[in-house]
């Protein structure tokens, strides 16, 4: 059992993790369509993803999930946040309480505003632990070895620890933290305002322009955070203004993207259906968005967001508003 990890999701960036732990651990990789399971097993390669980087012999991939997590000391949740309830579900008659759960997936649930580790912990029964694995790590990078950082968090240091020295190689990083709420907010709320700086981009706007959302973007993510328990330096760290920085300002942004075409003016749905992958921050949006009203806490960002995406709203309106809040102390709460 201590030598074997389970990965559930096969898709860029449970990939990546994948051959990431194989350099140490016999990994299982479980992947929900049979056909595509049977497809990677077959070709050893993910060619929708991650083409040209073989699997190691330590990699095997299953549609199995009884299969795939049974006898495995950690599994890793890498499936989009709207699954990751169905998935959990599925999985919690085969975990024990000495398996350590890991996720990876970045976002809020809609209408319980849960993060991913408490959907985990509701869900999930017996466990060992629960640890978010978040950071500024795009798979097309991590997959072909450039140096990356990521964090390890959970309330239990210890349960972290065996987390960081399962992921930590020669070309990644692995710091722990024990705020998991923080770090689990900053990578969710940060995809927002990805799409935001995407818009910018899209519209042909300044650095000045983009400089200006990804910085009051963070102090949205501070007061929501804040409102939440988090502590306000993690979003300080890698987590927060280091996952901020990638997802804004990276080719490889999912979110970025999609706020570059809505910028150039393409309707968002046509956007997120031509694209292989989930944007996590079009669904976030929403629920995110909803969260903050709950709580009271003000989020110009993301409301004017909300209202181009679910609402029809005009992107340079929107601009406009944001321009022309009534004036404020820098650090006004």
């Amino acid at each position: 059992m201590v030598n074997k990890v389970a990965v559930l999701g096969a898709g860029s960036w449970g990939n990546t993790l994948a051959l990431v732990l194989a350099n140490k651990f016999s990994v299982t990789m479980w992947e929900f369509d049979a056909s595509l399971a049977q497809l990677l097993a077959k070709e050893r390669e993910n060619k929708r993803f991650l083409r040209e980087i073989p699997f190691p012999e330590t990699l095997i991939v299953t549609n199995n999930l009884e299969e795939a997590v049974k006898d495995a000391f950690m599994i890793v949740f890498a499936v989009p946040s709207f699954a990751i309830r169905s998935t959990a579900e599925n999985a919690a008659k085969w975990i024990k309480s000495d398996q350590i759960l890991v996720t990876v997936t970045k976002g809020l649930e809609d209408k319980t505003f849960l993060r991913m580790s408490q959907i985990l912990d509701e869900v999930i029964p017996e466990k060992k632990g629960i640890v978010a694995l978040s950071g500024p790590t795009h798979a097309e990078e991590v997959s072909k070895k450039i140096p990356s950082t990521i964090v390890a968090a959970c309330p239990d240091l210890k349960t972290a620890e065996v987390v960081q020295r399962a992921f930590m190689t020669d070309y990644l990083r692995v710091y722990t933290n024990d705020d998991i709420a923080g770090v689990e907010l900053g990578g969710a709320i940060k995809n927002i305002i990805a799409i935001i700086a995407g818009i910018s981009d899209g519209m042909g706007l300044g650095d000045n322009t983009k400089a200006a959302l990804m910085t009051r973007g963070m102090a949205e993510i501070i007061r929501l955070g804040k409102k939440t328990g988090a502590k306000e330096k993690t979003f300080s760290g890698l987590t927060g203004m280091g996952d901020l920085i990638v997802t804004c300002c990276s080719r490889h942004s999912r979110n970025r993207y999609v706020g570059e075409e809505l910028g150039k003016g393409r309707n968002i749905q046509d956007i997120v259906n031509s694209m292989q992958m989930v944007a996590e921050g079009v669904k976030n949006c929403e629920s995110i968005y909803h969260f903050a009203k709950k709580l009271q806490v003000e989020m110009p960002l993301t409301n004017e967001l909300y209202k181009i995406i679910y609402q029809n709203g005009n992107i340079h309106d929107s601009i406009k508003n944001l321009f022309g809040r009534k004036e404020k102390y820098e650090h006004w709460e």
